[in-house]
């Protein structure tokens, strides 16, 4: 079985966010990159499981530039097999959906694995146009999955539930929490992710389709307003006329 798991390199959750160029670009100057979190928690671990349990390799692919390589290798010291980059700028989504499709297609894995979201954009839709462009199906929000040969039992989050699907040969899932648990790398790990092949590939032909116009930080927080335990009706006028929620 041959597993593809899609990595982004996103801002640690404690980078403090700037923008430059006046409003149009984020500023990297003094920050902490992470692997995507969903990507590297659920979608990476729950491939290596499915590895560990059936046989196979796991393969990890992200789109961006050198400075992605140490991202990529903490992926390999976790326990992908090999990984591939895609030299180029990962500006928008349907431009990084149509280069990993472009090396999936040409490798054939079984299974690509992807995560619900990254923390940075939000965007929510690599998932489903990679699916899309590859013509597979696709199952998002994942929250469970067990194989059973080339047939995978996929439980999903609905809104009051859970959805159980059943879906054969190879396919696209977005996974959330409830996967798999986040693993930490061993020095064994760290040493052999030095030597595992990370290979490198332009990018094909493809024309972004959307740019940034434009960023805005959230305003910032008001002072808290304190209200004594008596005064109900300020509490209430403050709550509606103010704080518009009632």
């Amino acid at each position: 079985m041959k597993y593809l798991v899609c990595i982004s390199k996103v801002p640690d959750t404690t980078t403090k966010i700037e923008f430059t160029d006046n409003n149009s670009k984020f500023n990297e100057s003094n920050v902490q990159w992470i692997i995507n979190p969903t990507d590297e928690w659920y979608a990476l671990v729950r491939a290596i499981e499915l590895k560990e349990a059936n046989g196979g390799t796991v393969t990890v692919i992200n789109v961006g530039g050198a400075e992605n390589d140490q991202v990529i290798r903490k992926a390999l010291a976790i326990g992908a097999d090999n990984a591939v980059r895609v030299n180029a700028d990962p500006s928008d989504a349907y431009f990084v959906a149509s280069q990993i499709a472009a090396h999936a297609k040409a490798e054939g894995y079984d299974l690509i694995f992807t995560g619900k979201e990254t923390i940075n954009y939000n965007g929510f839709v690599v998932g489903g146009m990679l699916a899309e462009l590859l013509d597979m199906p696709y199952i998002s929000l994942a929250a469970k999955l067990t194989a059973n040969g080339d047939t995978y039992e996929v439980t999903r989050e609905i809104e009051g539930g859970e959805e159980v699907l059943e879906v054969s040969g190879a396919c696209v899932i977005s996974c959330q929490k409830g996967m798999a648990e986040q693993r930490i790398p061993n020095m064994r790990g760290i040493m052999s992710a030095r030597t595992k092949p990370l290979t490198v590939v332009e990018a094909s032909a493809e024309a972004p389709l959307t740019e940034v116009v434009s960023y805005t930080s959230p305003p910032a927080r008001s002072d808290v307003k304190l209200v004594d335990a008596d005064n109900v009706e300020e509490l209430v006028k403050l709550l509606h006329e103010e704080a518009k929620v009632i």
